[in-house]
């Protein structure tokens, strides 16, 4: 009973064979159609940003108040070429500098931001 009803639906689906290319073709589009979405709504303002980021790491230059990725806020006292280092503090008129990586570097504040 169970084998004639498996070889009823191969056979029916032998029968539906010939329009098999237009189906791969049209399966293949919907593939090329879901990328593209993808593209233009995750990939494409992902990369967006991280260009805005780079262009912005680039730039910084001692005396910019900045935020770290970890929340934290200070004056750049010191920048070389992968370090930056940041006065977060002052105790008894004397500058707390801590050195953070510039990829941690989140985003520049206004002047004024920061007081010690």
């Amino acid at each position: 009973m169970f084998i004639s009803e498996a070889y009823a639906q191969a056979a029916s689906g032998a029968a539906a064979q010939p329009g098999g290319l237009e189906s791969m073709f049209s399966s293949f589009g919907v593939m090329i159609l879901i990328f593209a979405v993808f593209w233009f709504l995750l990939i494409r303002p992902q990369q967006k940003r991280q260009k805005e980021h780079k262009k912005m790491i680039d730039s910084l230059t001692t005396g910019n108040e900045v935020i770290t990725a970890g929340g934290i806020c200070g004056k750049i006292v010191a920048a070389d070429e992968n370090y930056i280092n940041l006065q977060i503090a002052a105790v008894d008129d004397k500058p707390v500098v801590i050195t953070f990586q510039r990829v941690a570097i989140q985003a520049v504040l206004p002047k004024g931001t920061v007081k010690f």
